[in-house]
């Protein structure tokens, strides 16, 4: 099991409760998991619903204990014990701004109906509900049906990144996260960049008026930020934030006289995973579901108003 380093910086909010047992729905890597470990948080069971089969394996190698149930749909309440926390942040696409505009007729969107289905049959005392930002007729719909309304937290307050998600939630959140100030400069490894790497971009950093075509080794084109031309990926300068986005090209940062895509590390970095948690599948895997994933100080500052046990 990965060890979890100490964040002092962290608010916590009083006593820590021990859970029973933790269902977490669309657990992807476990990001969860990792939070209720930073926070302090013990638990019995932690059990996870996810298909993703290198997800899967990132979590079994860090948390070998972890209770894996497979598809959501197939869940029933009645085989599970009683359930103190209730957590997922079920798929976006059909949700986000930057989707097809599917909403609640996307597939992957209607499984949100199945975290409200456990969420009726299992009866936690906590839970917690985490989506993109939305059009607000589809907001309000969510928070009808959860009879909450979200706290909207951006993750550039504990990272380096911009990234606004939605909590539904009835854990009693007063404040938002203390400001960190953490910009790139702060997450990107230190040493030597090794520019044969297939994620540096062999090109000097745009410096003039037109867009520029930047080739990676394998000739893969990039298309950088220019009014004109469709955005596939952006150069994030090191004293400024950056955006964790799901497309393999979108994260590419300036540095020094060089662009180039950022590390698995640096992206671990960015959503406050330990360092090489994702470390046992392909790059291609990690940069995937880290941006699946959620900002761990984030969830963990959530986590920390649970007072004085269950």
């Amino acid at each position: 099991m990965i060890e979890q380093p100490e964040n002092p910086q962290l608010h916590i909010y009083g006593v820590m409760p021990r859970f029973s047992s933790v269902l977490s729905l669309f657990d992807g890597m476990s990001c969860g998991q990792i939070a209720l470990n930073r926070v302090g948080i013990e638990y019995d069971n932690y059990f996870a619903s996810e298909i993703d089969k290198h997800a899967i394996k990132v979590t079994q190698t860090n948390y070998p204990n972890t209770i894996q149930l497979g598809d959501i749909r197939e869940i029933k309440a009645e085989n599970l014990p009683a359930i103190d926390l209730l957590i997922g942040g079920s798929p976006c696409q059909g949700f986000s701004f930057a989707g097809k505009g599917l909403n609640f007729e996307d597939p992957r969107s209607k499984l949100f109906f199945e975290f409200v289905r456990l969420k009726n049959e299992t009866q936690p005392k906590y839970w917690m509900l985490e989506n993109v930002k939305m059009k607000a007729e589809h907001q309000n719909i969510i928070s009808e049906i959860l009879g909450v309304k979200p706290i909207l937290i951006n993750s550039e307050l504990v990272s380096a990144q911009n990234r606004e998600r939605l909590f539904w939630t009835n854990i009693p959140i007063t404040e938002m996260p203390t400001d960190k100030v953490i910009l790139l400069k702060d997450i990107i490894e230190n040493g030597f960049i090794d520019r044969s790497k297939a994620y540096c971009i062999d090109a000097n950093y745009w410096k003039g008026g037109n867009f520029t075509q930047y080739y990676t080794k394998a000739r893969r084109q990039l298309v950088f930020k220019d009014k004109a031309q469709t955005i596939l990926s952006t150069i994030y300068k090191e004293n400024a934030k950056s955006m964790m986005q799901r497309k393999k090209l979108g994260l590419v940062v300036s540095d020094g006289d060089y662009a180039r895509k950022l590390t698995p590390i640096e992206c671990e970095r960015l959503q406050t995973v330990p360092d090489n948690y994702t470390n046992c599948v392909s790059n291609t895997q990690r940069y995937k579901m880290l941006g699946n994933g959620w900002t761990v100080d984030v969830i963990a500052h959530i986590f920390g108003y649970l007072l004085n046990g269950v």
